[in-house]
């Protein structure tokens, strides 16, 4: 079978996520003439702000420019971890310095295990689970110094890791393409969509309103209240919380200049054999790589199918299914057992990235932000979400790591969004020849 029939005539493309958790119809509601505290958009960083600010009696209104949760926060692959493996902890300690090294790491256990003490408190059905993460070596000489690696992460955080060496690998995934590699058992997986789902249903318990369809086009200061315009009129707002992430635009141009809209594009495989999965991911592991450009995968929920995931060059949403090719002749590579297999759905979304990498949060006279958030925004952009929500509310302990960071622009982020395809071409290559 040729990719072109591997993706067939009747492939969908939209995330397989909203099949099992299907949005509820939403229209333009009536919009406020104001609020107590505005929130531009309604992702995972909105709307964990959204509920801790209602509960505490505040009137929040939320607005996204088109139905609740459209954007990365019902798209991305459902892998859920500290992100704290971007950097070795010798380069960690050169850029910040021992102790803001250490505090920075420290905080992404911490946001994490947030993430899992909440949706357990909150009773959110979102098939929740810490089945650990895997990553994979791609060359031999990847192997000893990502283990050196996860050792020195180990003292700083305390995080528990297990070394997997290629010969007893099979435990942990069917295929003989990596190399060896580490396992985080800490780590875990969830179904983004419903995760989302419910957050936005106990928001809207909580007194949240949502308003949809609704883009926020400007700010403005009028004495000590801050005016947003939108697409369909103006509302004063007393705060302004910014959670767009990699869906930063010209509303918030300094920003925008800030956080650069990154591409990730995934596939979902047809309906696959239970035996077959069980050879495939013993252990049902979400899947990392040392790769530059990397793939990341996983089972679905039910554990009858694969979302395979990486770096999409094109910087639109894709809708040809050659804009998806390189995924399928990937996940083949790595599992030849996969070859004529079919993709159901495809889809794109975009990850918000940062100079440094890090997430930014932080205020500015009304004006409040948590962005950032690289790839690696499911727990990071709850636990931020919430932190938020505490610093406006005055509450002590509202302070991270993170807040100390120092928000760089981008030279020129017209020409770093227009330069992307040609960086993730260039990584690819330093992937296939190691250089």
């Amino acid at each position: 079978m040729n990719e072109a029939n591997a993706f067939g005539e009747d492939v969908k493309f939209s995330p397989w996520w909203w099949e099992w958790a299907p949005r509820a119809p939403r229209s333009e509601s009536e919009l406020p003439v104001e609020t107590e505290i505005a929130v531009v958009g309604s992702g995972f960083t909105a709307l964990s702000a959204a509920l801790e600010l209602c509960r505490a009696g505040r009137q929040v209104t939320l607005f996204e420019s088109g139905p609740p949760g459209h954007g990365a926060s019902s798209r991305n692959g459902g892998q859920v971890g500290s992100g704290n493996q971007r950097f070795s902890i010798a380069r960690m300690n050169e850029l910040f310095g021992d102790t803001h090294a250490r505090e920075l790491l420290q905080e992404g256990v911490r946001a994490l295990d947030f993430l899992a003490t909440f949706i357990e408190s909150e009773a959110i059905d979102c098939h929740f689970r810490r089945v650990g993460r895997y990553r994979g070596a791609i060359r031999p000489s990847h192997f000893e110094p990502m283990v050196r690696d996860h050792e020195a992460l180990a003292k700083v955080t305390g995080v528990e890791f297990q070394v997997v060496p290629k010969s007893e690998q099979h435990a942990e995934i069917g295929t003989d393409f990596y190399h060896g590699g580490v396992v985080l058992p800490g780590d875990g997986s969830l179904h983004p969509a419903l995760y989302h789902q419910g957050l936005l249903e106990r928001v809207e318990q909580a007194g949240g309103r949502v308003v949809p369809f609704t883009p926020v086009t400007a700010f403005r200061r009028e004495r000590q209240r801050m005016v947003l315009s939108t697409t369909r009129g103006e509302v004063s707002a007393g705060d302004v919380v910014v959670a767009t992430n990699g869906y930063t635009g010209p509303a918030t141009p300094d920003y925008a200049a800030r956080v650069v809209p990154v591409p990730s594009a995934i596939i979902a495989t047809e309906l696959l054999d239970k035996e077959l999965m069980r050879t495939l991911m013993p252990r049902n592991r979400v899947i990392g790589e040392t790769r530059r450009v990397f793939y990341y995968y996983r089972a679905c929920p039910e554990r009858r199918r694969i979302l395979f995931g990486g770096r999409n060059a094109k910087v639109s949403e894709a809708t040809r299914w050659q804009d998806f090719s390189h995924l399928y002749r990937g996940m083949v590579e790595i599992f030849p057992q996969l070859a004529g297999v079919k993709v159901t759905h495809c889809w794109t979304g975009y990850t918000g990235y940062t100079r440094d990498t890090f997430p930014h949060t932080g205020s500015t006279d009304r004006l409040h932000y948590a962005l950032g958030y690289c790839g690696s925004g499911v727990a990071r952009a709850t636990y931020l979400g919430f932190k938020l929500a505490e610093r406006l509310l005055g509450r002590a302990g509202s302070t991270t790591a993170w807040d100390e960071l120092v928000f760089r622009r981008f030279a020129f982020p017209a020409a770093s969004r227009a330069f992307l395809p040609a960086a993730v071409g260039w990584y690819r290559l330093r992937d296939r020849f190691d250089f």
